[in-house]
């Protein structure tokens, strides 16, 4: 037997698979029964035997059966009782042990055998002898665990409430942190029993959330503990109890009738019963499918998934030959000044040449034949040209932690300082006019009118005033270009209002946006802060701030002011969670309870210097590009007022993972339900009192698009371009969706010209 087991320890696996092939797992099997019944076991020879066997049970994937053909179980367990005095005898029948029940069938036979109240008799609490017997025992009391059947077992003799007593005491006591691999072992009992809805039912009434809590709260930030941090976040997340959406419905707020659509019954109010706690979703009988690899969710796990950065797939250098196919990209188009009476007639000098496949050209629609009476109304000094003299420089990007204000000359007043400390713009005052960011740039809708207080001529007159006040440097932009397109954009969602971003304008930013460096641990944190909400509510405010579905909630002092009632605008719910905490729901696609990914709303009241935290909880996809690096995008108007008009890139402490929120049993008629993401971030904002609009992504509508457009044809020479923009179709909203083409004038028109155009 000596001999046996030198010559499989020597080497790699080759010798003992060999072995294992060659029938030698039933082989040491046998020895084993046959010894251990004689009726004075040698244990000279079963103690090299048990080791030797849980070498090669780890290679055998069929060793549990063939054990359990060969009543190997019931000798083991029988030797383990015998000899529970006797440490180092106990220690190898452990090992054996452990091996049997990595087998989810042997593990369930053999805690029908009364394997898990033994093991019960050898984990003590706290103590610092036997503790190699004691971990080996831990070790297979979690992987008996892996069985639905054991744990059922478990639940119903009240063995929960000893396993939390046990983790807490080792965890009381271990203050060197020398026995983690028991504490972690204890851990994954509750966390397989936990699987079970009557295990996690036990589990809070043992009080294991508060215990678990109070015991990780102070090892987040210790990588050393983090095989128990690990862990104990798990059974958290898997027993924090489920809970709907905080909506009235599940479908979107707003509904349009398309064509061949038949109108829904109304969708089914959300109740709390509709959310009972998932049942025993596995089968009840034990298979060896249970042992595979269960998925984490907490993608802390694996760091460098979270920092990949793939390189280029061709040398940097021979990108730089495709530069001369776009040139938009480098073109600031600052050059494409229109010629002096252009803009009353843009279309005067455009030569028409049909192709020869071209039919009579069709008349535009009414949208497209107003666009000359909406030009002539327009001032004819256009902005654009002011534009062009000059463009402001425009900050990148900075990463700003808590409490810091990453403009430093501009004061928490909203006064704008010059390096000299003189004051240049009043902006506080502005700020503080009566509804300036909603009548000020109100523009009448299809079927709406301005307020009595904003005449047309009054608005135009306020954007004079305003553009006086704080000179407008936004280069191939004209605010009254867009005003006159805004009011032809229909929506489903009635829009009155412009959001400021698309009114005045932005600039790119001169500089690339880096990634943002993710700090480790942070998602584990704000998970834990989440679960703070259930056990410590001392400090929850609850109250929603703004809802689409409840326009009669107002907003309570001491909080943000939200809105998404523009174009592109999306956010249905703000729940005031904290003093600077939000759970925001964004909405659906139109006519259907799913596809939530933009998200666009304006915010103002905050205070500068001042972190808050927005949750956006009811996403589906289940990962984002925002835990490797991607930040939300921020527009403040007090920046844009004082010459820096740009989208940023903002927010840290992003995360993006899992929650507690599950889709109606009601929506799902009782299959299995959707879960629910929550994405995470953290925005200091550089002034007080500002107004600043939030986004997925640099947002581009459709009435930008119009506007850029009509911009971009004003601005080409009819000489040398042909430009052309009509209508190719209607969408389903009424809106006209442009067909435009572009390309160079013929040289003369003469025939081989003409016809190389057409070509």
């Amino acid at each position: 037997m000596a001999q046996l087991s030198s010559a499989s320890a020597v080497g790699t696996d080759r010798r003992i698979r060999y072995m294992i092939s060659k029938g030698g797992s039933e082989a040491l099997l046998q020895t084993l029964v046959d010894t251990a019944r004689t009726a004075s076991p040698d244990y000279g020879i079963l103690l090299p035997l048990l080791r030797l066997l849980a070498k090669v049970g780890l290679r055998d994937k069929k060793f549990g059966q063939k054990a359990l053909e060969l009543e190997a179980l019931d000798v083991t367990l029988i030797l383990a009782r015998k000899n529970l005095s006797h440490s180092l005898n106990l220690l190898h029948c452990l090992w054996a042990l452990r091996v049997f029940a990595s087998s989810v069938t042997t593990g369930a036979m053999l805690g029908v055998n009364g394997a898990m109240e033994l093991l019960f008799e050898v984990i003590p609490s706290y103590t610092r002898k036997r503790t190699q017997i004691i971990r080996a025992a831990a070790e297979v009391l979690a992987a008996l665990l892996k069985s639905k059947s054991n744990s059922r077992r478990a639940v119903n003799r009240g063995y929960v409430a000893s396993l939390l007593r046990l983790h807490q005491d080792w965890h009381n006591h271990d203050t060197a942190n020398s026995y983690l691999p028991i504490r972690r072992a204890l851990l994954l009992c509750l966390k397989h029993i936990a699987t079970l809805q009557s295990g996690r039912e036990a589990f809070l009434a043992a009080q294991g959330m508060e215990i678990l809590f109070s015991s990780t709260q102070s090892s987040l930030e210790d990588r050393s503990l983090e095989p128990i941090t690990s862990v104990a976040l798990q059974v958290l997340r898997q027993c924090y109890p489920k809970s709907p959406l905080p909506l009235v419905t599940a479908s979107s707020a707003y509904a349009f009738p398309a064509p061949g659509h038949l109108p829904s019954e109304p969708p089914r109010v959300l109740a709390e019963e509709d959310f009972e706690d998932d049942g025993d979703e596995e089968e009840d009988r034990d298979s060896d499918s249970e042992d595979a690899k269960e998925e984490d969710d907490d993608l802390e796990t694996d760091v460098n998934k979270l920092s990949s950065k793939p390189g280029l797939d061709r040398p940097e250098e021979e990108l730089s030959q495709y530069e001369a196919m776009c040139l938009e990209l480098s073109c600031s188009f600052e050059d494409l000044e229109p010629t002096p009476g252009d803009d009353a007639h843009p279309d005067a000098n455009h030569l028409h040449i049909p192709t020869a496949a071209s039919v009579k050209q069709r008349r535009l629609d009414e949208d497209q034949s107003s666009r000359g009476r909406e030009r002539e109304a327009a001032p004819e000094t256009s902005l654009l040209s002011k534009a062009k003299m000059g463009r402001s420089p425009v900050h990148p990007v900075s990463k700003n932690g808590p409490g810091t204000n990453p403009h430093p000359h501009a004061q928490p007043n909203g006064l704008g300082v010059d390096p000299s400390g003189k004051e240049v713009l009043d902006l506080e005052t502005l700020l503080q006019e009566d509804a300036w960011d909603m009548d000020m740039t109100s523009c009448a809708r299809t079927g709406a009118s301005l307020p009595s207080s904003t005449p047309p001529g009054r608005t135009a007159d306020r954007i004079h005033e305003l553009l006086q006040t704080h000179p407008q440097h936004v280069p191939f932009h004209d605010p009254f270009v867009y005003l006159a397109k805004a009011r032809g954009s229909k929506s489903v969602a009635d829009f009155k209002t412009p959001a400021f971003p698309d009114l005045w304008g932005h600039c790119p930013s001169h500089s690339p946006e880096p990634l943002l460096e993710r700090k480790r641990g942070i998602q584990r944190v704000k998970i834990f802060e989440d679960i703070r909400r259930l056990l410590q509510p001392s400090d929850m405010i609850d109250k929603v701030v703004f809802s689409l579905d409840e326009p009669w909630q107002g907003t309570a002092p001491n909080c943000l002011w939200f809105s998404s009632k523009f174009e592109s605008g999306n956010l249905r719910k703000a729940i005031q969670v904290r003093e600077f905490e939000y759970d925001l729901l964004i909405n659906t696609d139109i006519n259907c309870t799913q596809y939530q990914q933009w998200f666009n709303f304006r915010v103002r009241g905050m205070r500068a210097a001042t972190p808050y935290r927005f949750n956006i909880i009811n996403y589906e996809k289940p990962n984002s590009q925002f835990n490797y690096g991607m930040q939300p995008t921020m527009y403040s108007v007090k920046e844009a007022l004082l010459g820096r008009p740009t989208w940023k890139r903002t927010g840290y402490e992003i995360c993006y993972y899992k929650n507690h929120y599950r889709e109606s049993m009601a929506v799902t008629g009782g299959t299995s339900r959707k879960c629910y993401y929550t994405l995470t971030f953290s925005v200091t904002f550089p002034h007080h009192g500002d107004v600043c609009y939030l986004a997925y992504h640099y947002p581009y509508t459709y009435t930008a698009l119009m506007t850029h457009l009509d911009l971009l044809e004003k601005s080409v020479d009819p000489k040398t371009v042909y430009f052309r923009q009509e209508a190719l179709c209607r969408t389903l909203g009424g809106n006209a969706c442009p067909l435009v083409t572009v390309t160079a004038m013929p040289a003369s028109a003469s025939p081989a010209h003409l016809e190389q155009f057409r070509e």
